[in-house]
């Protein structure tokens, strides 16, 4: 009987699997399964990603010279206008630096007076010897004129003429030397007087650029908004180019989205996606990727297209669907557990009067969170399985039991 009983049993499990038609057939309860229909339908290809609300515009906050923190102004969060003072640092060096620049040009400005006035004196002092030497000019011009006529009427002997003639002579080449002279000193005077301006001008130049520095030491915003992220406190020493802070311009939003590096090439500025808030469906677009990979992602920067949603914040987190296509018409397959067994390639197909599925072979294209793309095999109003085939094996054929 014990022997019998067990026959029995087999007989029947292989009842149930086998058919006289020699392929493997199961049993299936339709309530354990998912029968979904192929349609044809609007396909657009996009990818879930989240993305998390951020100012539109945000100015970094670095030291721009390294020093010690002396006093806070404001605290986090604080709202700031344009030359608003965030905190001081203290530099003793910088402070001494700017302090010998600044007696270094008072004395260059003093030596460059002294300098100037001595040129002018040197000036009047050529002047002077040039109006004696033009007036002795004159005079042995007056003799030398007034010899030559008595010389001609034989008033005076060839001796006194040829003194008149020898002293006009002199004080003709002693007018024409200092007036050269007086020339070359004037030049010299104009170009070490240029010279001098412009070592001035870079001394102060330097100083100017000394001043700022030490200005720099107080930091102020840069614009108008709302300070964040700073990092600073009473007697801390921080260095130069060390980040202190952030100030986020209170004019906008925009989402910064990680997306999954395999979509690098496929993911560019223009493409958009939108996201629900407060029952309403809001539209992003791409303004900028960043292509660097960290972690197996990068980074993209969406901003919203038409109205912002009333009541978003800062540092909120959005479920957006980003569209890697445009939209178009396709046969759609809804997405399920088969495809893990079948990788696509092919599905159960329920027979039309739904007492049976059996695998036909199918090609799937793109795909979204959805649907499928499918490509061949089927046609609008087909029904299939869609649900797991883990534990259908090798069976070709399912006897569909309600």
């Amino acid at each position: 009987m014990t022997i019998a009983g067990i026959a029995g049993v087999v007989v029947l499990v292989a009842g149930s699997i086998f058919f006289t038609s020699g392929k493997s057939k199961l049993n299936v309860d339709t309530e354990r399964i998912t029968i979904s229909e192929v349609k044809k339908g609007a396909f657009q290809e996009f990818i879930p990603v989240n993305g998390v609300v951020m100012p539109l515009n945000t100015i970094f906050l670095d030291a721009v010279e390294g020093g010690q923190v002396e006093e806070k102004y404001v605290e986090d969060g604080a709202m700031l206008k344009k030359g608003d003072p965030i905190l001081k640092l203290s530099n003793i060096d910088e402070e001494l630096n700017l302090a010998t620049q600044e007696s270094s040009v008072f004395g260059e400005q003093t030596q460059m007076q002294i300098a100037h006035n001595n040129a002018q004196q040197n000036t009047i002092t050529k002047l002077n010897q040039m109006a004696d030497v033009d007036n002795a000019f004159k005079e042995a011009e007056r003799v030398w004129l007034l010899d030559k006529k008595l010389y001609e009427q034989k008033a005076i002997g060839l001796q006194e003429y040829q003194s008149a003639k020898n002293a006009y002579d002199y004080a003709l080449r002693r007018k024409r030397l200092t007036t050269q002279i007086l020339k070359q000193d004037t030049a010299l005077i104009k170009q070490q007087d240029i010279q001098a301006q412009e070592h001035y001008a870079q001394m102060k130049s330097a100083l100017s650029l000394m001043r700022k520095k030490v200005s720099s030491l107080t930091l102020r915003a840069p614009i108008d908004g709302q300070l964040t992220s700073l990092d600073a406190e009473v007697g801390q020493n921080k260095n130069k180019g060390e980040h202190l802070g952030q100030l986020d311009v209170q004019n906008g939003f925009k989402v910064q989205v990680d997306v999954e590096e395999h979509y690098l090439s496929r993911v560019y500025a223009g493409l958009k996606g939108d996201f629900s808030f407060a029952d309403k469906t809001y539209k992003l677009v791409i303004k900028k990727v960043y292509t660097q990979i960290v972690n197996g992602r990068f980074k993209v920067d969406m901003q919203f297209e038409g109205v912002v949603p009333k009541g978003i914040r800062k540092g909120q987190t959005l479920q957006i669907r980003l569209a890697l296509s445009d939209e178009t018409t396709a046969l759609l397959l809804p997405k399920g557990g088969f495809y893990q067994q079948t990788g696509g390639n092919w599905i159960f197909k329920v027979s039309e009067d739904g007492k049976t599925a059996y695998k036909v072979d199918i090609q799937i294209g793109r795909y979204n969170t959805d649907n499928y793309e499918l490509l061949k095999g089927l046609k609008p109003g087909d029904k299939v399985i869609t649900s797991s085939y883990e534990n259908y094996g090798d069976i070709q054929e399912l006897v569909l039991k309600k």
